[in-house]
């Protein structure tokens, strides 16, 4: 099973910052849209940010002015900058892909997901 594969959690302070990455396998050829969901503990994972080939995006209302999404279409890799990060985010970070190739068109492919937990 192809797997995007992330970078970057860890443990900081409110307040502090991190930075996500995720890269796409070269067997993923064509990408569309990227971004980011997360998942605290008994909860939904929610969408936190994508964006799209041209550089669109999208954030959740949580995280606006907080969080800038990034992306390089040569390396197929998406980044996540975290600022003025809270106890709330605290969550696992899930990147996704979403395939628009010939033979896979539409697939949404997944990172193994890293955990951020932010103190108070």
């Amino acid at each position: 099973q192809v797997q995007l594969v992330e970078s970057g959690g860890g443990l900081v302070q409110a307040g502090g910052s991190l930075r996500l990455s995720c890269a796409a396998p070269g067997s993923i050829f064509n990408i569309n849209t990227m971004g980011w969901y997360h998942q605290a503990p008994g909860k939904q994972r929610e969408l936190v940010a994508s964006i799209i080939t041209g550089g669109n995006t999208v954030y959740a209302s949580s995280v606006k002015g907080r969080f800038t999404i990034s992306r390089d279409n040569v390396r197929n890799t998406v980044y996540l900058q975290m600022n003025s990060l809270k106890p709330e985010d605290t969550a696992v970070y899930y990147c996704y892909a979403d395939s628009s190739g010939v033979t896979d068109r539409g697939y949404r492919y997944w990172g193994q997901g890293t955990q951020v937990t932010v103190s108070s």
